[in-house]
C-alpha cells in the first residue's frame, strides 16, 4: 500500500504560524483554516515525530522543549526556502522584515543616525526596532538580531563583536557647582549616584582605591531602566552617572557634562556584540546584510 505523501514544508508553515500567532485559533484565521484542522495537523505532526510539541490547555499555549527546538529549526528552514526563492528572482537582493533589538543607548546614538543609510541600501528590507536594555530570549521573542552590551554568556547564540567603549563617571556643571566635585572614592558617599534598576554583571562602579579596584554601589535616589534615561537624568542635574563614553562624548564636548574622578577610573571597557541564533549555518540574506552593515557602520568606540 502506498504511503500518503507528506507535505513537510506545509506542516512546518502551519506549526510556525501556530507558534508565532500564539495559538490554534489565531493561526487558523491567518491560514484560512478551521481551528480543528490546525489542531489535527499539529497532532499528526507530533505523531509522526514521536514527540509532543505543544502543551494544550484552555488557558495557556505553551511549547515543550521539543517544540521550541523544532520551531527554531523549522523557522530557519522556511526562512532559507523563502530567501532562496526571493534570491532567484531578485538577484540575491535582500528582502523581508528584520526584527532587531538594542539597548536604548546604542539605538539612540549609533543606530538612529545610520539606519536610514541601511534602508536606502536595501529598499526591500523593513525593520522592527525594539529598544530595550532587557536581555531578551531571541527565540521566544522571534528576534533576528540583538545588540547586547557587556560580557557574553556561553550559549547557542552566535556573536559578532561591534567594538568596545570606555566608561566614564560624569555630572552636569550645575550639579557639580551645587554639591562639589568629588576628588576621592570616599567623597562619592556625599553624592547621588544614579544607577540601573536591574541587576547587571557588575552591579556598581569599579574604581581604583589604595592600589586596588573596588566596586562602589550605586546608592542614589533615582534608578532607571536604561542608560539613555540615566544620561538624561545626569544632564538634568539629578546626580552622577557612569556611562559609556560614546553616549556622552558630544555632551562633554559641548560642556553639558563633565567627567569626574578620571584619575581613579580603572580603564575597564564595555563590549558590544550583534547576536543571532544559529551555529554558523546559512542565514537569510536580509539578516546577513544587517550583520555586515553593523560590522561596517555600527562600531562602538
Amino acid at each position: 500500500m502506498t504511503r500518503p505523501e507528506i507535505n513537510r514544508s506545509g506542516e512546518m508553515e502551519v506549526f510556525v504560524c501556530v507558534v508565532e500567532r500564539g495559538g490554534f485559533s489565531a493561526a487558523a484565521r491567518a491560514r484560512r483554516m478551521t481551528p480543528s484542522a490546525v489542531s489535527k495537523l499539529v497532532s499528526r505532526l507530533e505523531a509522526r515525530l514521536g514527540a509532543r510539541l505543544v502543551n494544550r490547555s484552555t488557558r495557556a499555549f505553551q511549547l515543550t522543549p521539543e517544540g521550541c527546538a523544532f520551531y527554531e529549526r523549522a523557522a530557519r528552514i522556511l526562512a532559507d526556502i523563502e530567501d532562496a526563492e526571493r534570491s532567484a528572482g531578485s538577484g540575491e537582493q535582500p528582502v523581508g522584515r528584520i526584527r532587531l533589538t538594542a539597548n536604548a543607548s546604542y539605538a539612540t546614538h549609533i543606530l538612529a543616525p545610520i539606519l536610514p543609510e541601511f534602508l536606502d541600501r536595501y529598499p526591500g528590507v523593513t525593520l522592527d526596532l525594539i529598544q530595550t536594555d532587557r536581555v531578551m530570549d531571541l527565540l521566544a521573542e522571534r528576534t533576528d538580531v540583538a545588540v547586547r552590551a557587556g560580557p557574553l554568556k556561553s550559549s547557542s547564540l552566535v556573536a559578532r563583536k561591534l567594538g568596545d567603549t570606555a566608561m566614564l563617571v560624569v555630572g552636569a556643571p550645575a550639579y557639580l557647582a551645587r554639591f562639589g566635585e568629588p576628588k576621592t572614592v570616599d567623597e562619592l558617599d556625599r553624592h547621588n549616584r544614579l544607577g540601573f534598576g536591574y541587576v547587571r554583571t557588575v552591579d556598581g562602579w569599579p574604581m581604583r582605591k589604595d592600589g586596588e579596584i573596588i566596586v562602589v554601589p550605586t546608592v542614589g535616589r533615582v534608578q532607571a531602566s536604561d542608560g539613555e534615561a540615566l544620561r538624561r537624568l545626569a544632564l538634568g542635574g539629578a546626580g552622577l552617572a557612569r556611562l559609556a563614553s560614546f553616549t556622552v562624548r558630544d555632551d562633554i564636548a559641548a560642556g553639558r557634562l563633565r567627567p569626574v574622578l578620571e584619575h581613579l577610573n580603572p580603564g575597564d571597557r564595555e563590549a558590544f556584540h550583534a547576536i543571532h541564533i544559529g551555529q554558523g549555518g546559512p542565514l537569510p540574506s536580509r539578516v546577513r546584510a544587517l550583520l555586515d552593515f553593523l560590522a561596517e557602520r555600527g562600531k562602538v568606540l
